[in-house]
C-alpha cells in the first residue's frame, strides 16, 4: 500500500502541479490524512460525515471479513485484528485489540492505562478506538495513507498501518485465510522483495532487503516509471521538489535506505522532512518486508496498491 503519490517530471503539467500534491510526498495506493477518534475497541461505519476519496487504480476489496493475528506474546499481549468489507467495498468494521493469555484486552488493563497516560499522554484506551474509527471512515475504501500516527503511540499506529495494509491486500484478493504474523522471531537469511503493481504519477515503488544474521544488510526502495528510470535521475522533479519541499528523491530515498540498515528495524527509521507520506509509505512497506522475513518467505510481494484521487 502507499501513501498519498506525488507527480513525475515527466511533464510540464505535473511539475505544475507538484506544489499541491507535496503536502506529504508519497507515491501511490492509500493517501490523504485524517484521523478520528471512538471509544470502543471495534468500530461501525459511519461514512455519511467524513469524506471518502475516490479510488481510481487498484482492485476493491471483496465482501467478507478478513482476520490478522500475531503468534507471539510481547509483554504479556499480541495484538488481532479484523476487517469486514461489504459489498461496495468499504470496511464497515475493524476490531483492532491487543489481547493477554485470558483473552483480556489491553484497553481494561486499568493500571497500564493509567501509567501510558501519564507518561505518553494517550493509552489503548484512546487509540485503539481511533485507529478502528479510521478505517470505517476516511480509510474506508481501503486508503491506508489516510491513517494518521497517533500522538504518543507512534509504534502501535504504525504497525496497525501495516497491519490494515496487509488485510487491505487480503480483502482485494478475497483470501480469508488467517494472516499469521511471527512477531519478534528472528528474520531469516535471504533477500525479500516487493513490487507495487500500478502506476501513480508514472511512478510506483520496487524494494528489496537483504538479511544476514538477523540483520537487515542492504535495502533498495525506489520509484521507478515504466522504462524503468527511478525518480531520482529524474532531474527537473527533483529540482522543483527541493525547491517547494526542501528535499527530492535524490535525497530522501538513499536516508531511508541507509536508516533501515542502520537499525534493522523499520519502526525505528526517521521521518524525512518534506517527505513524510513517502517516509511512512517506506516505512509499511519495510515492516511487511520484515514479516515476510521472519517467516522466511522469499516469494515477491505485489502490491495492488490502491490509487485515489487527491
Amino acid at each position: 500500500m502507499k501513501f498519498k503519490s506525488v507527480i513525475t517530471g515527466a511533464s510540464v503539467v505535473a511539475i505544475s502541479a507538484l506544489a499541491l500534491a507535496l503536502a506529504g510526498c508519497g507515491s501511490s495506493s492509500s493517501s490523504s490524512s485524517s484521523s478520528s477518534s471512538k471509544k470502543s475497541s471495534s468500530s461501525s461505519s459511519s461514512a455519511k460525515t467524513t469524506k471518502v476519496a475516490k479510488l481510481t487504480a487498484g482492485s476493491k476489496m471483496k465482501a467478507g471479513t478478513y482476520n490478522l493475528e500475531e503468534e507471539n506474546y510481547s509483554h504479556g499481549y499480541r495484538t488481532k485484528m479484523s476487517i469486514t468489507v461489504n459489498n461496495n467495498g468499504k470496511i464497515t468494521k475493524s476490531s483492532y485489540d491487543q489481547v493477554n493469555k485470558n483473552g483480556k484486552s489491553k484497553v481494561d488493563d486499568t493500571s497500564y492505562n493509567k501509567q501510558m497516560k501519564k507518561i505518553a499522554g494517550t493509552n489503548p484506551k484512546t487509540y485503539m478506538p481511533k485507529l478502528n474509527k479510521t478505517l470505517t471512515g476516511s480509510a474506508a475504501t481501503g486508503n491506508v495513507g489516510s491513517i494518521d500516527v497517533v500522538t504518543g503511540a507512534t509504534e502501535s499506529s504504525k504497525t496497525f498501518q501495516n497491519y490494515t495494509q496487509q488485510l487491505v491486500q487480503a480483502a482485494q484478493a478475497g483470501n480469508k485465510s488467517t494472516i499469521k504474523i511471527d512477531n519478534g522471531a528472528k528474520m531469516k537469511d535471504g533477500t525479500y522483495k516487493l513490487n507495487e503493481k500500478n502506476y501513480s504519477h508514472g511512478y510506483k515503488v520496487t524494494f528489496a532487503i537483504t538479511v544476514k544474521d538477523n540483520k537487515i544488510t542492504k535495502s533498495e526502495y525506489n520509484q521507478v516509471n515504466k522504462n524503468g528510470k527511478s525518480k531520482v535521475d529524474d532531474a527537473a522533479y527533483n529540482k522543483q521538489m527541493k525547491k517547494v519541499a526542501k528535499t527530492n528523491p535524490k535525497t530522501y530515498q538513499p536516508a531511508l535506505n541507509k536508516s533501515l540498515v542502520k537499525s534493522s528495524d523499520p519502526t525505528k527509521v526517521d521521518v524525512v522532512t518534506g517527505a513524510t507520506e513517502s517516509s511512512n509509505t517506506f516505512i509499511m512497506y519495510a515492516e511487511q518486508l520484515q514479516n515476510a522475513a521472519q517467516k522466511g518467505d522469499t516469494n515477491t510481494i505485489t502490491v495492488d496498491n490502491m490509487i485515489f484521487s487527491e
